[in-house]
């Protein structure tokens, strides 16, 4: 299984999969040379005792899921550079960047491998 132990997440992100219909959009859908496809982990709109938040105070989450990763980048030489992340990896993003994209009627961002901070383990 590639997805983490729930228990080591966020509660934000422990409580994210991708939805069933987004892996099949996903699944006709692969980012080019060294792009990997992020599904954003949602955002708090309850608290922990379950008021809701009014969107002023909800914060926007930098996590998130990969579901589709480009081949690779390939040097001068030829050589294949293979991208290190892969499908279901929960991963910290930046907070600017990516380009947003939409398939079907769930949103994604695109970002270069190397535009991801982490892996969440």
């Amino acid at each position: 299984d590639c997805n983490p132990e729930p228990s080591r997440l966020t509660p934000a992100v422990r409580d994210h999969n991708p939805s069933k219909m987004a892996r099949n959009l996903v699944g006709k859908f692969m980012p080019l040379f060294n792009r990997v496809l992020v599904q954003k982990a949602a955002i708090e709109t309850k608290t922990a005792t379950g008021l809701l938040l009014p969107e002023s105070a909800q914060k926007a989450l930098n996590q998130g899921t990969i579901v589709a990763v480009g081949p690779g980048m390939r040097t001068p030489e030829g050589n294949k550079i293979p991208v290190e992340l892969k499908v279901g990896d929960e991963v910290l993003l930046p907070e600017y960047g990516g380009q947003k994209v939409k398939i079907g009627e769930e949103d994604f961002v695109l970002y270069q491998d190397n535009d991801i901070l982490g892996v969440m383990k």
